[in-house]
């Protein structure tokens, strides 16, 4: 399927637009600096989409400025007192020197254990804690997708795990490949359970459409309220280009 993407300039907003082969305009703001992106017709003109966008400028705005307040974390250190987060509960992260290998373990439901050699780098204490998030999100997420492609009745090809910039998760339509965002092992289960049905979804519909919606209210009714939950858990320091 053949799509055109282009840039507007609606009183003074950068607008991203997507043409394709659907029947209605959808309009999103994303976090989290509130980028703003069209799906529109082929058939709709740039002045009917600009039109479009104006209308909703009011509803744009306040979720720009929601994202705008939304709390983020500061520049994570990996030292001792400093806060984690997995699955959506404030963990204490703990370092311990070791002469072994640099790795995490979990101590009751407060504290993360840094265990690294004394002359180790930022960068490698870091790979350590992502290796880690890797693993709890993986062991979750197989549970998750074992338990929706019954439910909902497609399974992807394969679905992994990778860092992402701009999305909780994609799916592919062609190749029925899934991606997870890892920072989804930071967020809620429920969060990271909406992400698992919302692509699995998108392999029986690729567009956010109205069947695509029915589908979701069908399987997961609270869906949109996880999708606030989700939108609304502190955002790492990285500076996203969502």
């Amino acid at each position: 399927m053949s799509t055109e993407e282009f840039i507007l300039n609606i009183n003074g907003m950068r607008v991203e637009v997507v043409r394709k082969a659907i029947k209605n305009l959808h309009l999103a703001v994303y976090p989290p600096k509130g980028r703003v992106r069209v799906a529109a017709p082929e058939v709709m003109s740039n002045d009917a989409v600009r039109l479009a966008v104006i209308d909703k400028l009011g509803w744009i705005k306040r979720q720009q400025t929601s994202f705008s307040k939304q709390s983020r974390q500061s520049q994570r250190e990996l030292v001792t007192g400093e806060t984690h987060f997995l699955f959506g509960r404030r963990y204490r992260l703990r370092l311990f020197p070791t002469d072994g290998r640099i790795h995490i373990e979990q101590t009751g439901t407060s504290t993360l254990r840094l265990y690294s050699p004394t002359d180790s780098t930022h960068e490698q204490r870091e790979a350590a804690l992502l290796r880690w998030y890797r693993l709890k999100l993986k062991t979750e997420a197989t549970s998750l997708f074992a338990k929706w492609q019954k439910i909902i009745g497609v399974e992807p090809s394969d679905w992994s795990i990778r860092r992402m910039k701009t999305k909780w998760g994609s799916c592919s339509t062609q190749t029925k490949r899934i991606w997870l965002n890892l920072e989804l092992a930071k967020k809620p289960l429920e969060c990271i359970e909406y992400i698992v049905v919302h692509e699995l979804t998108h392999l029986i519909e690729r567009h956010h459409n109205d069947r695509f919606i029915a589908i979701m209210d069908k399987h997961l009714p609270q869906w949109r309220s996880l999708r606030k939950l989700l939108n609304s858990a502190p955002l790492k320091h990285e500076d996203w280009g969502y």
